[in-house]
């Protein structure tokens, strides 16, 4: 990855207005000192997406999305770092200096480059060949599944010729040479044969990156020849379990979900009758990788498979790898159709979306097609079935989301609660997961952990800081970075006062020192804690020296557990920071 100094990506982020950037991707209206819009990252009817002219920092309240002007690029064009501050650079009018690589580097570079070049181009020989004379077969296979010819235009539908040199011939007097059109996967070449096509007489999908850019085709043979779907080989950039079809459309969806599907025109077929949010994977099964790609653009997806056994072992594949990846699944039902293609073309878009609506819990599904493998008419079988469910619900690792499913599974299957979930919490104790609790024998309850507003204080206090600096001449004397025992907290709030004492607060450079976009989203929350309405002078006092006393009783606490024995020096600072907490807490009353 090119390095470029700190100062220099200072100097990119400060020429770019955050204001005038976002705009172009979202409507926004000032409210105050603040612009609040619709988030672009997630669904939403009321407006909790700010964007502050002030810090250069933009924070929803609702998804809890978040940082600078170069993490918006990032997050909203899914550009990598080089790429969104070379888009801001050139923004501004600021020339990035050329990184210099290594010759090998950079022979990867040029190849890679030149293999999305002969992509590019095949994939505008193919348009062109179906909408010619030799492509109406082509055409007419397409028009017969119902696409309109906007609906081709958008996905760059074409048609590979029935000569099986054809491709190779134009990209060679195009200037390609042979060992690069082998590379790239669209051509074979045999010493006494000569280049042969990889597709021919296949009408041809091209799959695009999350950027647009081909990199790689997917062909459906006409007639009947084998295999009836044809995928491009995995080349230096193209990999099947890291790329979706479609999702370089879906991940821009208004929808806050994706719909997971099997195939290329179920994908399209989808998009076609107004699902923009449909993707699938390339003619390989669900992978971790795909799960992981999905995770950058949505918390939740929609699967939306074959009705018969293979979509339903591939639903039962993708669960899992979607739950690790931390994704919400539900399923969506087709039958009695066969698929999503099949089932728009029946019942309309009405009638998809209210399967959507009707769609089924993943956990329960598996339930219900676990259940398949018992009789639950006989007593020995039926209880050999709770027990499975019992194992399956220990995989869930809060207790309240345990209980509900329990209370789920209880209602469907008219099996008492507690006998449920005494089963649960046997199987747990036996696979040692969990422990049977017993009530105390003084009748007591166990004390319930507090929520805990310690973090929402040390929050409270930065945005404070931020938004009025003179506050810092009084809490300064009381307060430090040390201060702020949450780990993530303590850098930012040494980049505060850091900065504070060099003269200017810049949230918006401090976010840039984080290299993680968890991080960089929580330090933009951090800055936009929201303060308690005060109405008056003494109000606003009050609350700020609560805070502080807080944030310091807190700090003593806290180093008080960690102190060493031997450590004198920090036992006299303990000490003296009481006694100074004591005198604080006499004058705030």
């Amino acid at each position: 990855m090119p390095y470029y100094s700190d100062e220099l990506i200072e100097e990119v982020r400060s020429a770019n207005d955050i204001v005038n950037v976002i705009s172009d991707y979202v409507r926004l209206q000032k409210k105050g000192s603040t612009h609040f819009g619709l988030c672009p990252f997630h669904n939403e009817k009321t407006p909790s997406f700010s964007v502050s002219q002030n810090k250069q920092i933009y924070h929803c309240f609702g998804c809890g999305a978040g940082g600078n002007v170069i993490t918006f690029l990032m997050q909203y064009e899914n550009y990598t770092f080089p790429e969104a501050l070379q888009a801001l650079a050139q923004r501004a009018g600021i020339t990035l200096p050329r990184q210099e690589m290594s010759s090998r580097a950079k022979q990867e570079a040029d190849k890679r480059a030149r293999i999305l070049e002969v992509n590019k181009t095949a994939a505008k020989y193919f348009y062109a060949q179906l909408r010619m004379e030799q492509g109406q077969g082509g055409m007419q296979y397409l028009k017969r599944r119902g696409l309109e010819s906007e609906t081709l235009k958008n996905f760059g539908l074409g048609y590979s010729n029935k000569y099986s040199d054809d491709l190779y011939k134009y990209l060679r007097q195009q200037g390609y040479e042979d060992e690069l059109l082998k590379d790239s996967g669209l051509v074979t070449i045999d010493e006494k044969r000569g280049g042969r096509d990889k597709f021919w007489n296949r009408v041809m999908f091209p799959i695009m990156d999350v950027n647009s850019r081909v990199i790689g085709f997917g062909g459906r043979v006409m007639g009947d020849g084998e295999p009836k779907y044809l995928n491009s080989p995995e080349t230096m950039i193209f990999d099947k379990s890291r790329n979706l079809y479609g999702l370089n459309i879906a991940r821009k969806s208004r929808k806050h979900f994706i719909l997971l599907c099997e195939g290329y025109m179920d994908v399209i077929a989808l998009h076609q009758a107004g699902f923009d949010n449909a993707v699938a994977s390339l003619g390989t099964s669900f992978t971790e990788g795909h799960a992981n790609l999905l995770k950058r653009y949505t918390k939740e997806v929609y699967c939306t498979f074959d009705s018969d056994g293979a979509g339903i072992k591939a639903a039962l594949r993708a669960i899992p790898m979607l739950k690790e990846a931390g994704i919400t699944a539900r399923i969506v039902r087709m039958k009695p159709y066969k698929d999503p293609d099949e089932f728009i073309k029946a019942e309309g878009a009405d009638a998809y979306q209210k399967r959507i609506e009707e769609a089924q819990n993943s956990f329960l599904f598996e339930v219900e097609v676990l259940e398949h493998e018992y009789d639950l008419n006989d007593p020995e079988s039926k209880t050999a079935f709770f027990h499975a469910v019992a194992r399956k619900i220990l995989t869930f690792e809060e207790e309240l989301e345990r209980n509900n499913y329990i209370e789920a599974v209880a209602e469907k299957y008219q099996t008492g609660f507690e006998n449920l979930r005494k089963l649960v919490a046997h199987q747990g104790t036996r696979a040692g997961l969990t422990r049977e609790r017993k009530p105390l024998k003084s009748g007591i309850s166990e004390k319930k952990k507090k929520e805990d507003g310690m973090k929402q204080s040390q929050k409270l206090m930065l945005t404070w800081l931020i938004e009025e600096p003179e506050l810092f001449e009084q809490v300064s004397p009381y307060l430090g970075p040390e201060d702020f025992t949450e780990e993530l907290y303590q850098k930012a709030a040494k980049l505060v006062f850091s900065q504070h004492q060099e003269g200017e607060i810049s949230p918006a450079a401090i976010i840039s020192m984080f290299v993680e976009e968890e991080q960089q989203r929580e330090i933009a929350g951090l800055f936009h804690a929201r303060l308690k309405e005060v109405t008056t002078p003494a109000e606003k006092e009050k609350a700020l020296w609560e805070t502080v006393i807080r944030l310091k009783e807190n700090s003593i606490n806290d180093r008080s557990r960690h102190l060493e024995p031997t450590d004198m020096e920090g036992l006299q600072k303990l000490i003296a920071d009481k006694k100074e907490l004591e005198r604080l807490k006499k004058q705030s009353v």
